[in-house]
């Protein structure tokens, strides 16, 4: 998520370089992100279960209902953790907590709808993340997770306090390969940086992977090699 200056971007498609934003953002907030090259661009949105070029869906993974209520009635047994659901339009927060909720709006500028409890929402949901403000020591947490609700959802770390819920099937590296199915690229053609586990699957498709200096560890070992 930590992308380089848009004007690095844009000297990258100048040069005839094919640039996709990949993150476990919205895509409203990456096409913000990128607000001056935003047409040009190509997008890989909420770990993979969106993936967009210039206004057409390539690819849309989605979380049954059902599954879906389930993990957030788990996560609400869980003190700390706040959720956030995220449909293709919006995401949904509840206002619990004033620090997450300035974090979402200001800080990370979503596109966000304040419900009053996320068991009453309507679908379909993207994706499901959770956070804790005050804690980096997920590790047991995620352990339980993915325990209880593996192999119907991917449960990964997408950031320092952050978890998420995606769709099997769907991650980074599937979208990308849908990219480059559409452009007739090569994985040797292709280039990613990444930092987390919710990359794992982008890093081992292309021909150059690199994992980031503050990489969680073990990322280095799913780079693909120069």
């Amino acid at each position: 998520d930590d992308y380089p200056p848009t004007q690095l971007t844009n000297n990258l498609t100048k040069k005839g370089i094919h640039f996709v934003a990949a993150s476990g953002r919205q895509y409203d907030n990456e096409r913000r992100v990128f607000a001056d090259i935003k047409d040009e661009i190509s997008y890989i949105a909420e770990n993979g279960s969106l993936c967009i070029h210039q206004g057409e869906v390539i690819s849309r993974g989605i979380i049954e209902d059902d599954l879906a209520f389930r993990i957030i009635s788990e996560i609400k047994k869980e003190p700390g953790y706040e959720i956030v659901v995220s449909r293709e339009d919006t995401c949904l927060i509840e206002d619990n907590d004033p620090e997450f909720v300035n974090h979402i709006v200001n800080v990370m500028h979503n596109t966000t709808k304040i419900v009053d409890d996320l068991m009453e929402i309507r679908g379909p949901v993207l994706k499901i993340a959770i956070a804790n403000m005050r804690s980096h020591d997920l590790g047991a947490y995620l352990k339980h997770l993915q325990e209880m609700f593996s192999p119907d959802v991917k449960v990964v770390t997408s950031g320092n306090i952050w978890i998420d819920f995606i769709v099997p099937g769907y991650n980074k590296g599937t979208a990308l390969a849908k990219l480059m199915e559409r452009f007739q690229v090569r994985p040797e053609e292709c280039m990613a940086f990444g930092d987390q586990y919710n990359d794992v699957e982008m890093l081992e498709l292309v021909g150059q992977g690199y994992a980031m200096s503050n990489a969680a560890p073990g990322i280095a070992g799913h780079a693909a090699p120069a």
